[in-house]
């Protein structure tokens, strides 16, 4: 089993992508038009002519190159009709070894567990259901609040206006997670791509004087839509806006062949909320080693520190 190494310009897109338009662990962050804004000059690993691939999202600190992933993309790793194969996960794992001596990736779901990886906390929520099956998998407290901000006559709208999300999002947010500089200008780029694709969904929640209470930016492919980015202001919360956010757009989706990918969160507070709606684990795995020498480990032990004393994370 022979897994080939390719360069950025030498991927042939159109191929790439119908892999993992095809794939039985098809996911939007593994695309080339994700992966070309959110990790350029990212390279790949190819098996049997695009049958499976897994991408390569290098970066280069201290002149050594190294895995690290995209930002907005919770899972990279192998995709393809062979993803889930044992002898190919460690086929496709030790050629990244080979050509990377640092990687701090999240391998997905169809992947496998293996010795040393970390699980990592992902909720699905199949939406090819009545309406009413699945609101029977709500929690009763959930259920409490939906009712809640119905009887406030609050107003679920749909929106183009994607830069008003990823602004308040930032805002809001923005401190408490550690992402590159440029993360959210790059984010943004691709919201255009993916709104001219018809993959971008911007859904809001006003009250009647029309002033905003939530928002979320939700990206969408052929089988999920996935909850990306969502806000709610001080008003919203009272009201209960952030759960007639996501109800209202499960009951716009339900009865069709799609996933409602909550994304999940290995913070204790929104994971508690989101399994509130009833969804399934599915979890998925984060690939870390460091065969780098000894100069190199001491000096990013030191690069690491002073990022997070200075809170550059560039």
């Amino acid at each position: 089993m022979q897994v080939e190494y390719i360069s950025h310009r030498n991927i042939d897109k159109k191929k790439w992508d119908a892999c993992i338009r095809n794939a039985p662990n098809c996911l939007i962050y593994a695309y080339s038009y994700f992966l070309d804004i959110m990790s350029p000059d990212w390279d790949a690993l190819v098996l049997n002519d695009y049958q499976t691939v897994m991408p390569l999202t290098h970066k280069n600190k201290y002149r050594v190159r190294y895995l690290s992933q995209p930002p907005f993309a919770q899972q990279c790793g192998i995709f393809g009709k062979m993803a889930s194969d044992t002898s190919v996960i460690e086929t496709f794992l030790d050629a990244v070894r080979s050509h990377f001596r640092f990687a701090e990736i999240h391998l997905n779901y169809n992947n496998g567990s293996f010795d040393g990886l970390k699980k990592k906390c992902n909720l699905i929520l199949p939406l090819n259901r009545k309406l009413v099956e699945i609101e029977s998998g709500f929690r009763k407290d959930l259920v409490q609040n939906i009712r809640k901000a119905q009887k406030g006559n609050l107003q679920y709208v749909t929106s183009n206006n994607f830069e008003e999300v990823v602004d308040l999002y930032h805002k809001t947010y923005g401190s408490r997670i550690k992402l590159p500089g440029g993360s959210f200008d790059h984010f943004k780029s691709l919201c255009i791509v993916l709104n001219k694709k018809n993959q971008l969904l911007i859904r809001k929640v006003r009250n009647n004087e029309g002033q905003l209470l939530a928002c979320g930016l939700f990206m969408k492919d052929e089988c999920r839509i996935y909850k990306t980015m969502t806000a709610t202001l001080k008003e919203g919360r009272k009201l209960e806006a952030n759960h007639l956010l996501l109800y209202e757009l499960i009951k716009e989706f339900s009865e069709q062949d799609m996933i409602f990918d909550l994304s999940g969160s290995e913070v204790a507070s929104i994971q508690s909320f989101l399994k509130k709606f009833g969804p399934e684990e599915q979890p998925y795995y984060f690939l870390k080693y460091n065969n780098l020498p000894s100069t190199v480990k001491w000096l990013k032990s030191i690069y690491s520190y002073v990022k997070r004393q200075t809170g550059d994370y560039d």
